[in-house]
């Protein structure tokens, strides 16, 4: 629990602002800074240095001999990766081209399990492990690849159109690999870098990690191919106005697409082949459980679905739960209980559910749903899902001909 409050404490520094320190920081976060600002420097130093060296060749990038789509971001959680990542999976495979899925299992593979719930029975290979470049090639080792670099051919559409068809000798072999949170993991080469960006929170106090929720500075935006400003929905047109002309700034000719995570039913935990609707919960009473990277934006979502009151308990990104973290949750619900005279709900994301599914059955006898929701394209200024796939598309078409 110790280790949870620092991660807490370090957040809040994370995205408070430098003139805000004093009057919203306790003095153990103040102390913590200058010790957070020399890591931070540090690691500052660190990134261009290994940058370079791979530009340099002293560090050899793999390259596979299928298109590589990276999705991936400049800050730490909560920016809509791996609903992306399914996205592309769907469309690519209804394509008829059969993904494969790279990601590095972290936090007790919480998105790797739902992405194998979510693709289950659909033409979708996912690879898990720290070594993205090891776990593909035994992958097509075991099923072989088609690509336009294979057979020398830069036509997408004409490759992989009989594979549409259900009757190419092809379908079962990959044909693109999707790299889950990638943009930092520059030792496998990419031909197209999504970057991801969460509207909430875009870039918090602008500073590297530890000290902010950078990965790397902004100027990092250059390498990308698309950016997807995600959970659009949650703020105003002048709040992503504000983050499309930072973003410009540092490449203008970035195509921008707006995305939010749309929730479509619930299901409960201990029986999860029962779906309710959203309306289910209107005039309820709710706590949001959460151990994920943007716990405001499930909140928020939770709020417009109507229930009479909602609370919540906010945990760092891929927490594993513990007894005393349920022991914690029970008596937030029995305090709930006693102040609202009902008895109320508990509700967790997906990748809550599939990080520790057991541990959930021990909050009996309150209920607990989980929010399984899907990445939508949103029109905005004549950008839609179908122009963002048609720009996805051009970028691969031209990643075959090098």
């Amino acid at each position: 629990m110790e280790m949870e409050k620092l991660r807490k404490m370090v957040n809040q520094i994370a995205y408070t602002p430098a003139q805000d320190r004093l009057r919203t920081l306790s003095t153990l976060q103040l102390f913590l800074i200058p010790l957070l600002s020399l890591a931070s420097t540090l690691y500052g130093f660190a990134l261009p240095l290994r940058h370079r060296l791979y530009q340099l060749g002293l560090l050899h990038a793999d390259r596979l001999p299928v298109p590589v789509i990276s999705v991936g971001n400049l800050t730490w959680g909560g920016n809509g990766k791996t609903p992306m990542v399914e996205f592309l999976a769907l469309w690519l495979a209804a394509a008829g081209i059969s993904p494969l899925i790279l990601t590095r299992g972290y936090g007790g593979a919480d998105e790797a399990k739902m992405l194998q719930r979510h693709l289950y029975g659909i033409s979708v290979k996912i690879g898990v492990g720290a070594n993205r470049a090891v776990t593909a090639a035994s992958f097509l080792k075991r099923y072989g690849h088609i690509s336009p670099r294979k057979h020398g051919n830069s036509d997408l559409d004409r490759l992989f159109s009989d594979n549409k068809k259900g009757n190419s000798s092809y379908c079962d072999q990959i044909g693109v690999a999707i790299l889950d949170d990638g943009m930092q993991h520059i030792s496998l080469w990419r031909d197209v870098e999504i970057v991801m960006v969460n509207a909430m929170i875009p870039w918090g106090n602008h500073q590297l990690i530890p000290l902010g929720p950078l990965r790397e500075p902004l100027t990092a935006l250059a390498r990308g191919d698309i950016v997807v400003i995600h959970h659009a929905n949650l703020v105003s047109e002048k709040d992503v106005e504000a983050i499309a002309s930072e973003i410009r700034t540092v490449k203008n000719s970035l195509p921008i697409f707006l995305s939010r995570l749309a929730p479509l039913y619930f299901l409960k935990a201990r029986n999860m082949s029962h779906k309710l609707a959203l309306m289910d919960i209107c005039n309820t009473l709710v706590l949001c459980v959460s151990a994920i990277g943007s716990a405001e934006s499930f909140v928020e979502t939770i709020k417009k679905l109507g229930p009479t009151y909602v609370d919540r308990l906010d945990f760092s990104d891929h927490h594993l739960f513990e007894a005393k973290d349920i022991d914690m949750i029970r008596m937030r619900l029995w305090n709930l209980q006693s102040d609202f005279a009902m008895k109320p709900i508990v509700v967790v994301t997906e990748k809550d559910y599939d990080r520790a599914p057991e541990v959930l059955t021990y909050l009996d006898p309150y209920e607990v749903l989980v929010l399984c929701s899907s990445l939508q394209i949103l029109p905005h200024k004549g950008s839609t899902e179908e122009t963002f796939k048609k720009c996805l598309w051009q970028h691969l078409e031209v990643s075959c001909k090098v």
